[in-house]
């Protein structure tokens, strides 16, 4: 299964890049590089998503639409896709 979600991206004033998701609380990463951050963001969003399904009652977030979401100067968007496999009775 795919889960696409928007990442906000900022290079710092050390010339590293931080991530966070809009709509996945305190979901962050850090890289020396965009690709690095993209990588990262990647494995923070796969690890937040994978936590919240092993909650019986879990509701994944609603995803924002880009043009919904306020940037600070300095700010761009990516989308990070998540691909999750499931076993045979994962949702038994």
């Amino acid at each position: 299964m795919k889960f696409i979600y928007p990442a906000i991206v900022k290079k710092l004033d050390d010339d590293r890049y931080y991530a966070r998701f809009p709509d996945l609380e305190c979901c962050e990463a850090y890289g020396d590089s965009i690709d690095e951050v993209m990588d990262n963001a990647n494995a923070a969003a796969y690890t937040w998503i994978e936590t919240e399904l092993e909650d019986d009652d879990a509701v994944l977030p609603r995803v924002s639409d880009f043009e919904d979401i306020a940037l600070d100067e300095g700010e761009f968007l990516r989308n990070v896709c998540v691909t999750m496999r499931f076993f045979e009775g994962w949702d038994e």
